[in-house]
């Protein structure tokens, strides 16, 4: 297990590095992330390159065994680059170039800016490959942060039509598949295609989908850039780029995460008002990118803000943060940062020791967890999550619904976070994976508006539910083709045969509408419950689908809300509609008992439980999120890893903010 913090030692004087070491290798720590945003000081201008105090800050690191992970600083260029070169400089979508001042200011498909990142990386990369201490790389910071997802310069169009011309081949073929014939916007010319710029109003569906892929595709040929010359020069180091969780739907994470060894990610439970659910679906996003284990590159350790100043973690945060992220599948911790800044526009993101480099409470609670991880980390390493359970995440359709969201109150992150949490209350592990993925190990998979559907995703769902698995597709699921084109064909397009339903009408409803939802099948129909509904109600005509749920008002009334079709071996649920938390609470009880899936363990609101797995055996973590104590009944015998019991069973009672995390003993 990893542990350590991001540190800035060009922002300290080197008489104070020597200290920093000490409390680090008092603290537990085994690793450091360094000079991810330290260009302008490697390279202080074109051509000249000074590494001798990023060797000096190794050296004095390594001297008391922590390992290094070094950034490639091209986040953030240094001032002689891009006065030389403002062309260089990425343009917003209003046609504005941006200026120097912040950083993420970079176009990733300029020549020159290539270049220049080839450069420093190469140079880089030259110097430390032999360098024992160390041992990866994380390529750039934040792809897509402050904006920077897609840059609209004249560079960029060029390139776009390059992209295009790749993917359609002919310029007749990308007229069918946009429909330019609506608005008379037939293309004679490659050249006279537009980018989607804002001043030009709402842009055709298809050229604003597939410039959001190009965007996407820019970035991962600039990180390609990087990742090859690093595995050129430094075959034996890890190459991993920092993510932004669940919520980051800029770009297409599955495809920026293929070329890497794991995925990292950074992770400020406080900017997510500390819910529990919403931070483990961000660990569990992470790992299911590469279905393997992950490093959490930023774990927040104060208060977080530029110009204004975040909460404090509260005692028993920082700790229950790195035991939920290693529960969920984290093999490294790395804490942001070290010590607070200074200066610069960072100076109130808080570090592990403040502006005075003093240690107090919160670098306390960094220390216990580092002698904890180093009694019980070996018990930990090369245990792995499994799931039983799967959602579907999609990054076209989350750039669809950027480009027409359906419904002014729909979210496509927020629908499908309503799925996840009513599994997380249930304390049910979930992997979120790609739709073209492999499912076959799942018993439950989930889908909330899978809007652009392929034959390449059907085939892999029917594959799916024909070998016996449990499929749930959710309303605006199968509408677009891969153009983003409406499809030619009922709703729910090529899901109709998977479903075995029609949508006759659909009704968005407007902001103050909403309509009922009542079961009437065994086991859910329960006398007088009715449970509310919002923003959109597909009404459904069965074509041969069982219904599960109907709605209780307006001109639809009595019609089918919910379904279920058998299909091959496996089923398939169709649910129209949004509705309030007690229609995702009572959908999720019964889809796990229709799959067969057990929960963990019942436990209160607010103790998270989840497990890794060394072979046969399991690790069980359990997580109190709430300032009370919690009381919860173990089946089966354990071992307290943390606290040294010899053995728990029966009922146990967990301290607020606190961890347990248990070893599973064998039977007899």
């Amino acid at each position: 297990m990893y542990y350590g913090a991001d540190y800035y030692p060009e922002q300290w004087l080197e008489e104070r590095w020597p200290l920093d070491a000490d409390l680090m290798q008092e603290a537990g720590f085994n690793v450091v992330r360094l000079a991810e945003f330290a260009w302008s000081k490697m390279e202080p201008r074109e051509g000249y390159y000074e590494f001798s105090w990023l060797d000096k800050a190794i050296d004095i690191l390594g001297e008391r065994s922590m390992k290094i992970v070094l950034g490639t600083p091209t986040a953030s260029p240094p001032p002689w680059l891009m006065s030389a070169h403002p062309d260089t400089f990425r343009v917003r979508a209003d046609g504005v170039r941006v200026t120097f001042g912040n950083r993420r200011e970079y176009c990733p498909t300029n020549k020159t800016y290539r270049h220049y990142s080839a450069r420093i990386t190469h140079a880089m990369a030259e110097h430390f490959k032999d360098n024992p201490n160390v041992i990866g790389w994380q390529i750039d910071n934040e792809f897509g942060c402050h904006d920077s997802a897609a840059c609209f310069c004249p560079q960029c169009q060029e390139a776009f039509k390059g992209w295009l011309k790749e993917r359609y081949i002919t310029l007749k073929r990308l007229n069918e598949r946009w429909g330019t014939t609506f608005w008379s916007h037939v293309y004679n010319d490659w050249s006279e295609i537009p980018l989607p710029w804002t001043t030009s109003g709402s842009p055709n569906p298809g050229l604003a989908l597939d410039y959001r892929r190009f965007a996407s595709d820019s970035y991962l040929a600039y990180q390609q850039l990087q990742v090859d010359i690093l595995r050129q020069l430094c075959p034996h180091h890890f190459l991993t780029h920092n993510f932004m969780g669940f919520t980051y739907d800029g770009l297409n994470y599955h495809a920026l995460a293929e070329p890497l060894d794991f995925v990292s990610w950074d992770n400020y439970p406080l900017m997510m008002n500390a819910d529990p659910a919403r931070i483990a679906i961000a660990h569990d996003t992470m790992r299911g990118l590469k279905r393997s284990g992950f490093w959490v590159m930023e774990e927040q350790s104060g208060p977080h803000g530029w110009e204004n100043v975040g909460p404090t973690p509260r005692p028993g945060e920082i700790r229950l943060w790195v035991y939920q992220a290693i529960a969920h599948g984290a093999e490294g911790i790395l804490f942001f940062r070290w010590r607070t800044s200074r200066f610069g526009t960072e100076q109130y993101w808080h570090g592990i020791l403040d502006h005075d480099g003093i240690p107090r409470r919160r670098y306390q609670e960094v220390k216990r967890v580092g002698e904890e991880l180093k009694r019980i980390g070996e018990m930990i390493a090369g245990s792995r999550c499994r799931a039983e359970v799967a959602m579907l995440l999609s990054y076209d359709d989350r750039f669809a619904f950027q480009i027409q969201s359906n419904n002014s109150r729909f979210s496509y992150s927020d629908h499908f976070q309503l799925y996840y949490e009513a599994l997380h209350r249930l304390n049910v592990p979930v992997d979120i994976v790609s739709p073209q993925g492999d499912l076959s190990h799942y018993k439950l998979v989930i889908a909330p508006t899978l809007h652009i559907v392929t034959e390449e995703i059907i085939s892999n769902l029917q594959r799916y539910v024909k070998q016996g698995g449990l499929l749930v597709i959710t309303f605006r699921s199968g509408v677009k083709d891969e153009a983003n084109a409406v499809v030619n064909r009922a709703l729910p397009g090529l899901l109709a045969d998977l479903s075995a339903i029609e949508v006759a009408e659909y009704d968005s409803l407007p902001a103050e509408g909403r309509n009922g939802l009542e079961f009437v099948i065994p086991g859910l129909a329960i006398m007088g419950q009715k449970i509310s509904c919002e923003v959109w109600c597909d009404i459904i005509e069965p074509k041969g689908a069982e219904v599960v749920a109907r709605y209780t008002e307006e001109y639809y009334a009595g019609k089918p809300a919910i379904t279920l079709n058998r299909f091959g071996q496996g089923q398939v649920v169709y649910v129209g509609t949004m509705g309030d938390g007690r229609l995702y609470e009572t959908l999720a009880g019964w889809l796990l008992t229709l799959a067969g899936v057990q929960t963990i363990l019942t436990a209160p609101k607010g103790l998270e439980m989840t497990e890794r797995w060394q072979g046969n055996r399991r690790l069980l973590f359990v997580l109190n999120h709430t300032e009370r104590e919690q009381e919860v009944t173990l089946e089966g015998r354990y071992s307290d890893l943390l606290y040294g019991s010899a053995v728990v069973e029966g009922r146990l009672f967990i301290a607020p903010r606190d961890v347990l995390v248990l070893r599973e003993e064998k039977k007899g």
